[in-house]
């Protein structure tokens, strides 16, 4: 386990700050630990949210199949067979 060097300061009412501390006691954990866990694991929440991308397996499919369907972009084809303005040696 690393050691614990940084420091986060809270302020919260003190309805809140009985309620996390109620909790806190009835599992035997310190306030501070407490808390930690449960913003660590708040925070691993969001930030699997904005990670992964989670649809039905049939919304999945479809994106799928679409990937593998040629999209008409004249534009884009145009300027993909433009000259190029430099080359490689």
């Amino acid at each position: 386990m690393s050691a614990k060097t940084e420091r986060i300061e809270v302020r919260a009412d003190e309805a809140s700050k009985s309620r996390i501390a109620e909790a806190a006691e009835m599992l035997g954990e310190p306030v501070s630990a407490f808390m930690v866990r449960s913003a660590r694991a708040e925070a691993d929440k969001v930030l699997a949210r904005a990670e992964r991308t989670i649809m039905p397996a049939e919304q999945f499919d479809l994106l799928i199949a679409a990937l593998d369907e040629p999209d008409e972009a004249p534009v884009l084809t145009e300027i993909a067979n433009r000259p190029r303005r430099f080359r490689r040696v």
